[in-house]
């Protein structure tokens, strides 16, 4: 009896070993695994000899997880056998009772829960159990290869197919999954360089709208207006380049560059500018490429429905990828203050998904908004009064700054609610 059980218990492991060992093999991160097989040490020989032929060692462990099937399925049904006979008398119906009860404990301690273990912690338990599994590779390597020439066979009679090759290749999913867990699990300040590099991942996804200067925040001058206060703008706001409209903003007819003054110009239209329109729903690496052809360096964006919704430059496509770029005339200052862990005072205009990873909150995020003000009028449907204080899921935001069309600054309080 005890050495039944013996058995019994070191075929739930084992077959746990061989159910996780496969999901851990299919889930870890190719980047990680090639790096560690990069490394001078016995573990990167082991993971180079696993890795040579994906095929076979998933044929391995299936190889390995069935034969401790059937030897834990032998002495089960010898141990429930004695507590079966006297309450049933048909022999199907013990079978029947055997395979369920076995099946249900092999599902749960052998197949859910360590698949699941493995899955999260793949490349940890990949590393950790790489040396049990080589020995089990070289245990069942006849057995394996007589199955692979067998599939091997199969598929290329039945199926017209060879057999699987080796991926060398890494997606950018899982170049920048690495990236993130490196950046998780490291203490130290972020080097620029692999900023930059997270940065160059997610280029491709960012959009016009993700990188514009909003619309409130345009500096613009109206068409008819005079060259004096067109001068006198340029001296305020230390721009470059100011946008030019004829009778609302919605109406971007071009800009004025400031090297253009030095022709002393009677009108705003006799030295104004051609501007391009994009949408904001284009990528911004798009319009970099656009940009750059048409030798341009700023574009309006417009909404689905003709408006300005922003203004997005070449140097704000930069940012995406460097940070952000400060100037002498880059004088805005966005209120960012930690009162203590639950309090703290921001500006409405900081992007909600910054605020989540600088300051570890779990903010709502959504496509429909990017900023903190945005996430606030998005669930009021509203811009609410100075001093009004909102609750949104576990957090309070009080209001403490507001003008007729925008929020400008917020103190948000993390609260928790009672079940």
């Amino acid at each position: 009896m005890e050495l039944q059980i013996v058995i019994i218990i070191l075929s739930i492991l084992m077959s746990a070993f061989f159910s996780g060992m496969e999901i851990a093999f299919v889930s870890a991160n190719k980047m990680h695994i090639e790096l560690e097989k990069k490394k001078d040490s016995f573990l990167s020989r082991v993971l180079t000899k696993l890795t040579e032929n994906p095929s076979k060692f998933i044929t391995t462990m299936l190889v390995g997880n069935n034969i401790t099937l059937v030897i834990y399925g032998y002495f089960m049904g010898e141990l429930l056998m004695p507590y079966l006979l006297p309450y049933l008398y048909n022999d199907f119906v013990i079978l029947l009772v055997q395979t369920l009860i076995s099946t249900l404990i092999i599902l749960v301690s052998a197949e859910f829960i360590p698949k699941a273990i493995f899955r999260v912690y793949a490349n940890e338990t990949l590393k950790i159990f790489a040396i049990p599994a080589y020995i089990f590779f070289l245990l069942f390597y006849f057995i394996s290869s007589f199955i692979m020439m067998i599939s091997d066979f199969m598929l290329r009679v039945f199926f017209k197919s060879s057999e699987d090759e080796v991926q060398l290749a890494f997606t950018k999913a899982e170049l920048g999954d690495y990236i993130s867990e490196q950046l998780e699990i490291s203490d130290e300040e972020v080097d620029s360089e692999i900023q930059i590099f997270q940065n160059a991942l997610e280029f491709h996804n960012v959009r016009a709208r993700d990188a514009m200067i909003p619309r409130t925040d345009i500096v613009a001058i109206d068409v008819n207006d005079s060259i004096k206060n067109l001068k006198t703008l340029f001296v305020e706001t230390g721009l470059s380049k100011i946008m030019v409209y004829k009778e609302s903003l919605d109406d971007v007819i071009g800009y004025i560059h400031a090297f253009e003054l030095f022709q002393n110009p009677k009108t705003i239209r006799s030295i104004l500018l051609p501007i391009e329109t994009v949408p904001e729903t284009m990528m911004i690496n798009n319009i970099l490429n656009d940009l750059t052809k048409k030798q341009k360096s700023v574009a309006v964006v417009i909404d689905e429905y003709g408006g300005t919704s922003g203004l997005i430059t070449i140097e704000d496509i930069i940012e995406e990828l460097f940070g952000d770029i400060e100037d002498e005339h880059d004088t805005i200052e966005l209120l960012e203050k930690k009162i203590n862990d639950r309090e703290f005072e921001f500006s409405a205009r900081l992007e909600v998904d910054y605020i989540n990873e600088t300051y570890h909150l779990t903010l709502p995020e959504d496509d429909a908004y990017e900023t903190l003000g945005g996430l606030i009028v998005a669930t009021t449907e509203n811009i609410p009064q100075k001093n009004e204080v909102i609750e949104i899921d576990n957090y309070q935001f009080t209001i403490l700054e507001v003008s007729s069309s925008k929020i400008e600054h917020v103190y948000v309080k993390r609260v928790f609610k009672e079940d």
